[in-house]
């Protein structure tokens, strides 16, 4: 079994070694040259703990190499980004672009899967897609969607343990598919049509929003009312059928923050809920944004001088280098924009080097800053000294909380 999958980014890359290592021959294909040199070299060129081993691994076994065009293989798997267009409007333009660079490779027999985020009937387009250039294609080759259900930071174990829908376009689709995922998968494979499996991804990530929102709602609310958000979620949760998700300084990420654009954009007149709630997160990236920015002019008034701030987090979500859609960069950027002269000290420590901001130590940021930002809760700011009362904290992602 030789499988080619085009793409090699947060998904798609671990995607790869994970099939690799469970003995099927894997090409890897990007755009991105130096992405293509560095997998080939077994270098990782993104945060996810424990990857780096599996990826020397499977490199040094040949099991894994990595170019910039596809070539002949039995399954081909598009795992590119969906972004958007206009108004939050995905734009699939990528995923046709994959698909049309391996239509002049498949045969028949071979599987074609779709893994990225995509609206509902992208499936069925790119079938349209393949059979307009290859119509001899047509009921010869299996097509289907199968999106992944991991969280970054855990991906190994998630890929493999995680239960996976499988969205055929026909039955013969669906087992082809259910057969390749076998491989390495010990989750459940539940089988669906691909509309369903579509929307299914988009339902998970849109659910998983709604919930933020409520929590980041509560939080706003709590500030209004002198209440402690995070002592007030502990006690709720005691309830046997409450459990409330813990506030932070918004939704990042290409998936929760993303996916239920999706939804609103084709079905705008009844995804109330879903629409209001990427509102609401999105409203509290500006609201964190604000309260720092007020937060340095009252310091300035009180101690006649600019505050040194330290923003601790860049990264959507902890202990990861990824910056997509990241509140806590948005903070950061507003922040900078409107507190000229303020000494900002930006602090990522899962990243070298940032195109805007020079990056500080995090001891050191915490040590010489008079207002302290938490952002993004990564392991290593929980050490840090929050007693302290020369600083002002704002903890906006709880990372003092449970202590």
């Amino acid at each position: 079994m030789k499988a080619c999958f085009i793409g090699l980014g947060y998904i798609g890359l671990p995607t790869a070694i994970i099939a690799a290592e469970s003995g099927i021959k894997v090409v890897g294909v990007d755009v991105n040259t130096k992405v293509v040199e560095k997998v080939n070299k077994a270098e990782l060129h993104i945060v996810e703990p424990g990857l780096d081993l599996l990826l020397k691994k499977v490199v040094g076994s040949g099991g894994l190499t990595a170019k910039s065009a596809p070539e002949t293989a039995d399954a081909f798997f598009i795992v590119v980004p969906t972004p958007f267009k206009g108004d939050h409007e995905p734009d699939v333009s990528y995923v046709e672009s994959a698909t049309r660079s391996v239509i002049p490779v498949l045969k028949p027999g071979d599987l074609f899967v779709i893994e990225s985020t995509s609206p509902v009937g992208t499936t069925e387009a790119m079938a349209e897609v393949i059979f307009a250039e290859r119509p001899e294609l047509k009921g010869r080759i299996h097509i289907a969607y199968c999106p992944e259900r991991v969280l970054p930071g855990n991906i190994i174990y998630e890929l493999v343990n995680n239960d996976r829908v499988i969205g055929g376009l026909d039955e013969a689709s669906i087992e082809r598919a259910k057969s390749f995922y076998g491989r390495f998968v010990k989750g459940e494979l539940f089988a669906t049509n691909s509309r369903t499996a579509e929307m299914c991804k988009l339902t998970e990530n849109s659910s998983r929003d709604v919930q933020i929102a409520f929590a980041n709602e509560l939080s706003l609310i709590c500030d209004k009312a002198g209440i402690n958000v995070w002592e007030l979620i502990r006690l709720a949760n005691r309830h046997p059928r409450v459990n409330i998700l813990r506030p932070g300084a918004g939704v990042g990420g290409h998936c929760i923050a993303v996916d239920p654009y999706f939804i609103v954009s084709a079905y705008p007149e009844q995804a109330k809920i879903i629409s209001q709630a990427r509102e609401t997160n999105n409203y509290k990236s500006e609201w964190c944004a604000e309260k720092v920015i007020n937060a340095i002019l009252r310091f300035e008034l009180d101690h006649g001088r600019k505050p040194a701030v330290a923003l601790m987090g860049l990264a959507f979500k902890p202990d990861i280098d990824d910056l997509r859609e990241s509140p806590a960069m948005h903070i950061a950027e507003a922040v900078a924009d409107a507190a000229t002269g303020a000494d900002l000290l930006i602090v990522e420590p899962n990243i070298k080097s940032h195109p805007r901001f020079e990056l500080s130590d995090a001891a050191e940021a915490f040590e010489a800053a008079d207002i302290v930002v938490m952002l993004t809760a990564h392991t290593p700011f929980k050490g840090l000294d929050a007693g302290r009362g020369d600083k002002l904290i704002l903890d906006f992602c709880g990372v003092f909380q449970n202590r």
